[in-house]
């Protein structure tokens, strides 16, 4: 009997410490939790950078087809046939970058 006269006295204290303690958990764990929005805005910041290095290549690849269509552009031709076949020219000194 002691002990629910001792809940009925401190019923208002428990429930709320159980409220509280149902909040901070759903707070930080869970599908809509701290942790998960931490998770998901790092996700996030990786797309975005992956999205602007696709944008940047996609650029570069329309550069290059638009200097192979219709007028074509020597200079771009000769850059292309010395990268592939390493090629200079007799006094010319050919340096790699890798």
């Amino acid at each position: 009997m002691k002990l629910v006269e001792i809940l009925k006295k401190n019923y208002f204290l428990l429930v709320s410490t159980f409220f509280f303690i149902y909040i901070a958990f759903n707070f930080l764990d869970g599908e809509r939790g701290l942790f998960s929005y931490l998770e998901k805005k790092e996700l996030y910041n990786q797309k975005i950078q992956k999205k602007s290095n696709l944008t940047a290549e996609l650029n570069d690849i329309e550069k290059k087809i638009f200097l192979l269509t219709e007028n074509i552009d020597l200079d771009y031709l000769e850059i292309l046939y010395r990268e592939k076949f390493f090629y200079g020219k007799p006094n010319e000194k050919v340096y790699l970058n890798r």
